[in-house]
Protein backbone atom coordinates (compact mmCIF):
# COMPACT_ATOMS: atom_id res chain seq x y z
CA UNK A 1 0.00 0.00 0.00
CA UNK A 2 1.36 3.41 -0.95
CA UNK A 3 0.91 5.83 1.93
CA UNK A 4 0.19 8.62 -0.53
CA UNK A 5 -2.81 6.72 -1.92
CA UNK A 6 -4.21 6.18 1.59
CA UNK A 7 -4.17 9.93 2.20
CA UNK A 8 -5.93 10.47 -1.12
CA UNK A 9 -8.63 7.99 -0.10
CA UNK A 10 -8.87 9.41 3.44
CA UNK A 11 -8.01 13.14 3.24
CA UNK A 12 -9.15 13.77 6.84
CA UNK A 13 -6.08 11.85 8.07
CA UNK A 14 -4.05 15.02 7.62
CA UNK A 15 -6.14 16.64 10.37
CA UNK A 16 -5.32 13.93 12.95
CA UNK A 17 -2.48 13.97 15.45
CA UNK A 18 0.66 12.02 14.60
CA UNK A 19 -0.13 9.02 16.82
CA UNK A 20 -3.58 8.48 15.31
CA UNK A 21 -2.29 8.92 11.76
CA UNK A 22 0.30 6.23 12.47
CA UNK A 23 -2.45 3.89 13.72
CA UNK A 24 -4.30 4.24 10.43
CA UNK A 25 -1.12 3.82 8.41
CA UNK A 26 -0.34 0.60 10.29
CA UNK A 27 -3.91 -0.72 10.05
CA UNK A 28 -4.07 -0.24 6.28
CA UNK A 29 -0.41 -1.02 5.59
CA UNK A 30 -1.20 -3.90 3.24
CA UNK A 31 -4.59 -2.67 2.02
CA UNK A 32 -4.96 -3.07 -1.77
CA UNK A 33 -6.06 -0.23 -4.01
CA UNK A 34 -9.41 -1.93 -4.77
CA UNK A 35 -10.23 -1.87 -1.04
CA UNK A 36 -9.37 1.82 -0.66
CA UNK A 37 -11.41 2.61 -3.75
CA UNK A 38 -14.45 1.21 -1.90
CA UNK A 39 -14.09 3.62 1.06
CA UNK A 40 -17.07 5.86 1.75
CA UNK A 41 -16.57 8.77 4.16
CA UNK A 42 -19.53 10.08 6.16
CA UNK A 43 -19.80 12.67 8.94
CA UNK A 44 -22.31 11.71 11.65
CA UNK A 45 -23.71 14.07 14.25
CA UNK A 46 -23.51 13.37 17.98
CA UNK A 47 -26.16 10.93 19.24
CA UNK A 48 -26.71 9.08 15.95
CA UNK A 49 -27.37 5.33 16.05
CA UNK A 50 -25.61 4.04 12.94
CA UNK A 51 -25.59 0.30 13.70
CA UNK A 52 -28.52 -1.56 15.24
CA UNK A 53 -28.34 -4.98 16.85
CA UNK A 54 -29.94 -7.82 14.86
CA UNK A 55 -29.87 -5.93 11.56
CA UNK A 56 -27.94 -7.27 8.52
CA UNK A 57 -24.21 -6.55 8.37
CA UNK A 58 -23.95 -4.65 5.12
CA UNK A 59 -21.16 -2.24 6.03
CA UNK A 60 -18.04 -2.30 8.19
CA UNK A 61 -17.41 1.02 9.97
CA UNK A 62 -14.13 2.51 11.14
CA UNK A 63 -14.15 5.73 13.17
CA UNK A 64 -11.71 8.28 11.78
CA UNK A 65 -12.51 11.19 14.08
CA UNK A 66 -14.66 11.27 17.19
CA UNK A 67 -15.85 8.70 19.69
CA UNK A 68 -18.61 6.08 19.69
CA UNK A 69 -20.12 3.71 22.23
CA UNK A 70 -21.59 0.22 22.17
CA UNK A 71 -24.99 0.02 23.85
CA UNK A 72 -26.90 -3.05 25.03
CA UNK A 73 -30.68 -2.67 25.42
CA UNK A 74 -31.41 -6.31 26.18
CA UNK A 75 -31.49 -5.99 29.98
CA UNK A 76 -35.00 -4.78 30.85
CA UNK A 77 -34.85 -2.34 27.95
CA UNK A 78 -32.25 -0.24 29.79
CA UNK A 79 -29.41 1.28 27.76
CA UNK A 80 -26.06 0.01 29.05
CA UNK A 81 -22.97 1.71 27.62
CA UNK A 82 -20.49 -1.17 27.92
CA UNK A 83 -17.57 -0.10 25.76
CA UNK A 84 -16.21 2.98 24.09
CA UNK A 85 -14.01 2.90 21.01
CA UNK A 86 -11.41 5.50 20.19
CA UNK A 87 -8.74 3.44 18.44
CA UNK A 88 -8.81 2.02 14.92
CA UNK A 89 -11.44 -0.72 15.13
CA UNK A 90 -13.58 -2.22 12.38
CA UNK A 91 -17.17 -2.20 13.63
CA UNK A 92 -18.63 -5.26 11.98
CA UNK A 93 -15.24 -6.92 11.63
CA UNK A 94 -16.03 -9.37 14.43
CA UNK A 95 -19.21 -10.41 12.65
CA UNK A 96 -17.27 -10.96 9.43
CA UNK A 97 -14.65 -13.14 11.15
CA UNK A 98 -17.34 -15.13 12.98
CA UNK A 99 -19.41 -15.45 9.78
CA UNK A 100 -22.42 -13.76 11.38
CA UNK A 101 -25.05 -12.17 9.17
CA UNK A 102 -26.35 -9.64 11.76
CA UNK A 103 -24.71 -7.06 14.00
CA UNK A 104 -24.34 -8.20 17.60
CA UNK A 105 -24.63 -4.80 19.26
CA UNK A 106 -25.94 -1.26 18.81
CA UNK A 107 -23.47 1.55 18.12
CA UNK A 108 -24.03 5.26 18.72
CA UNK A 109 -21.90 8.36 18.25
CA UNK A 110 -20.77 10.06 21.46
CA UNK A 111 -19.37 13.06 19.58
CA UNK A 112 -19.58 14.19 15.98
CA UNK A 113 -17.76 11.49 14.05
CA UNK A 114 -16.10 11.03 10.71
CA UNK A 115 -16.51 7.37 9.77
CA UNK A 116 -15.17 5.19 7.00
CA UNK A 117 -17.75 2.81 5.54
CA UNK A 118 -16.50 -0.32 3.76
CA UNK A 119 -18.91 -2.74 2.05
CA UNK A 120 -18.88 -6.07 3.87
CA UNK A 121 -18.03 -8.01 0.71
CA UNK A 122 -14.91 -5.89 0.11
CA UNK A 123 -13.74 -6.11 3.73
CA UNK A 124 -14.33 -9.86 3.80
CA UNK A 125 -12.39 -10.32 0.56
CA UNK A 126 -9.47 -8.37 2.06
CA UNK A 127 -9.32 -10.62 5.14
CA UNK A 128 -9.55 -13.77 3.00
CA UNK A 129 -6.70 -12.70 0.72
CA UNK A 130 -4.35 -11.03 3.23
CA UNK A 131 -3.15 -13.12 6.18
CA UNK A 132 -1.65 -10.08 7.90
CA UNK A 133 -4.98 -8.25 7.77
CA UNK A 134 -6.79 -11.31 9.14
CA UNK A 135 -4.32 -11.75 12.02
CA UNK A 136 -4.53 -8.03 12.78
CA UNK A 137 -8.32 -8.09 12.94
CA UNK A 138 -8.33 -11.24 15.11
CA UNK A 139 -5.82 -9.62 17.50
CA UNK A 140 -7.90 -6.45 17.86
CA UNK A 141 -11.07 -8.49 18.40
CA UNK A 142 -9.33 -10.58 21.07
CA UNK A 143 -8.04 -7.48 22.88
CA UNK A 144 -11.54 -6.01 22.92
CA UNK A 145 -13.14 -9.20 24.25
CA UNK A 146 -10.47 -9.58 26.94
CA UNK A 147 -10.95 -6.00 28.12
CA UNK A 148 -14.73 -6.34 28.13
CA UNK A 149 -14.50 -9.58 30.10
CA UNK A 150 -12.08 -8.09 32.62
CA UNK A 151 -14.32 -5.08 33.18
CA UNK A 152 -17.41 -7.26 33.58
CA UNK A 153 -15.70 -9.41 36.22
CA UNK A 154 -14.46 -6.37 38.11
CA UNK A 155 -17.91 -4.77 38.10
CA UNK A 156 -19.32 -7.89 39.77
CA UNK A 157 -17.40 -6.94 42.92
CA UNK A 158 -18.12 -3.23 42.85
CA UNK A 159 -21.26 -1.35 43.79
CA UNK A 160 -22.30 2.29 43.93
CA UNK A 161 -19.46 4.79 44.32
CA UNK A 162 -16.77 2.12 43.88
CA UNK A 163 -18.11 1.17 40.46
CA UNK A 164 -18.23 4.80 39.35
CA UNK A 165 -14.68 5.27 40.65
CA UNK A 166 -13.53 2.40 38.46
CA UNK A 167 -15.21 3.99 35.44
CA UNK A 168 -13.50 7.32 36.19
CA UNK A 169 -10.06 5.72 36.55
CA UNK A 170 -10.48 3.87 33.25
CA UNK A 171 -11.57 7.04 31.48
CA UNK A 172 -8.66 8.96 33.02
CA UNK A 173 -6.20 6.42 31.62
CA UNK A 174 -7.68 6.81 28.15
CA UNK A 175 -8.53 10.48 27.89
CA UNK A 176 -6.51 12.55 30.38
CA UNK A 177 -4.61 15.44 28.82
CA UNK A 178 -1.72 17.06 30.66
CA UNK A 179 -2.59 14.95 33.72
CA UNK A 180 -6.20 16.19 33.86
CA UNK A 181 -9.35 14.39 32.74
CA UNK A 182 -12.39 16.58 32.07
CA UNK A 183 -15.77 14.80 32.29
CA UNK A 184 -18.59 16.46 30.37
CA UNK A 185 -20.96 13.47 30.45
CA UNK A 186 -24.44 13.99 31.86
CA UNK A 187 -25.55 12.03 34.92
CA UNK A 188 -27.74 9.89 32.65
CA UNK A 189 -24.75 9.10 30.42
CA UNK A 190 -22.69 8.13 33.47
CA UNK A 191 -25.55 5.92 34.64
CA UNK A 192 -25.65 4.14 31.27
CA UNK A 193 -21.87 3.70 31.25
CA UNK A 194 -21.73 2.22 34.76
CA UNK A 195 -25.02 0.34 34.98
CA UNK A 196 -26.04 2.43 38.00
CA UNK A 197 -29.17 4.55 38.43
CA UNK A 198 -29.00 8.35 38.22
CA UNK A 199 -29.77 8.68 41.94
CA UNK A 200 -26.76 6.53 42.82
CA UNK A 201 -24.59 8.56 40.42
CA UNK A 202 -25.64 11.79 42.15
CA UNK A 203 -24.79 10.38 45.58
CA UNK A 204 -21.42 9.07 44.37
CA UNK A 205 -20.45 12.37 42.72
CA UNK A 206 -21.31 14.27 45.92
CA UNK A 207 -19.26 11.78 47.96
CA UNK A 208 -16.26 12.15 45.66
CA UNK A 209 -16.49 15.93 45.80
CA UNK A 210 -16.75 15.97 49.60
CA UNK A 211 -13.68 13.70 49.84
CA UNK A 212 -11.66 15.76 47.38
CA UNK A 213 -11.52 12.97 44.77
CA UNK A 214 -12.93 15.21 42.05
CA UNK A 215 -13.14 18.94 41.35
CA UNK A 216 -15.83 20.96 39.60
CA UNK A 217 -15.54 23.60 36.91
CA UNK A 218 -18.93 24.78 35.75
CA UNK A 219 -20.85 21.71 34.57
CA UNK A 220 -17.66 19.69 34.13
CA UNK A 221 -16.00 17.29 36.56
CA UNK A 222 -12.20 17.45 36.71
CA UNK A 223 -9.86 14.69 37.88
CA UNK A 224 -6.20 15.52 38.47
CA UNK A 225 -3.33 13.05 38.50
CA UNK A 226 -3.29 13.03 42.31
CA UNK A 227 -7.06 12.48 42.48
CA UNK A 228 -6.83 9.68 39.93
CA UNK A 229 -4.14 7.89 41.94
CA UNK A 230 -6.21 8.14 45.14
CA UNK A 231 -9.30 6.85 43.34
CA UNK A 232 -7.36 4.00 41.74
CA UNK A 233 -5.96 2.95 45.14
CA UNK A 234 -9.50 2.99 46.56
CA UNK A 235 -10.83 0.73 43.80
CA UNK A 236 -7.86 -1.66 44.06
CA UNK A 237 -8.32 -2.07 47.81
CA UNK A 238 -12.02 -2.92 47.39
CA UNK A 239 -11.31 -5.53 44.67
CA UNK A 240 -8.54 -7.12 46.78
CA UNK A 241 -10.89 -7.40 49.79
CA UNK A 242 -13.39 -9.25 47.65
Amino acid sequence: MEQKYLYQALPFLRELDKRRRELFEAYFETAPVWLMDSFQIEVLEKGVTFVRENTPVEMVYIVGQGSIRAVDYRIYGIAYDFMRFDGVYAMGGMEVIMDLSEYRTTLETVTECTVIKIPRAKFERWLKTDIRALKQEAKLMGEYLLEQGRNSRAYLFLQGADRLAMLFTERYQRYAKQDVYRIRSTRQELAEASGLCVKTINRAVKKFQDEGLISREGNSILISREQYERMQAMVSSVVEQE
